[in-house]
């Protein structure tokens, strides 16, 4: 088999589940940001699943493919779901609760892929179930370990990360407020830890303990 054409049968079994797991992140920023009282994402058209809503042409085409064509790890990002955290009732819990649900909702669909799998298991030597079954098993091996990926990475104690809005939420008010000041540097700070790999030092080992939990 060519490269190209493995290449392509990756591509259908990573597409829809890489897919999914960057949207349904986002949207359910917005959701939990519209129930605690601040509808800019719902207004802004954002509150669907529709890819056509979310859709970065970089971080959620350009940058799977690339990964997954390279034989790496596979994670994107969509547009970010606007928030407006001033009008969230709660102050910085409210914060909190809408940065953690997005990961929380990414490791929510690693567990249910990860249980549909192990569901699917036992039948892929029955009649049929290499053909009907086994692309199934496969989009749901990759759906857990693209969701566990992007939980983790998202987690990660800096701003603009999920996890920096949590950890700036749950520190007292002073530290926060210091903290928050490194937010101007943030991607930067993240792009020298993606280069040397810093990062991937730090969360890989946790990402292959939970993608263990879970298969």
């Amino acid at each position: 088999m060519s490269g190209l054409a493995r290449f392509a049968i990756d591509l259908s079994i990573w597409a829809v589940p890489t897919l999914f797991a960057i949207i349904a992140h986002e949207v359910m920023h917005g959701v939990v940001a519209n129930r605690l009282g601040d509808d800019t994402a719902l207004r802004a058209g954002r509150l669907t699943l529709n890819p056509l809503a979310h859709v970065d042409p970089i971080g959620t085409v350009v940058l799977p493919a690339i990964l997954l064509y390279l034989h790496l790890p596979v994670f994107g990002y969509a547009r970010p779901v606007p928030v407006d955290f001033s009008r969230l009732r709660g102050g910085r819990a409210g914060m909190v609760k809408v940065a953690a649900a997005g990961p929380l909702t990414n490791l929510a669909l690693a567990a249910l892929s990860a249980a549909t799998l192990r569901a699917l298991l036992p039948h892929l030597n029955g009649p049929g179930g290499a053909q009907v079954l086994l692309p199934v098993a496969l989009m749901m091996r990759a759906s857990v370990l693209v969701n566990v990926m992007l939980a983790v990475f998202n987690l990660f104690p800096l701003l603009p990360l999920d996890g920096g809005r949590v950890l700036a939420g749950l520190l007292p008010l002073p530290a926060a407020r210091v903290f928050s000041r490194l937010e101007p540097y943030g991607f930067l700070i993240l792009l020298l830890l993606l280069y040397t790999d810093a990062i991937g030092a730090l969360i890989n080992p946790i990402i292959d303990a939970v993608t263990r939990a879970l298969l």
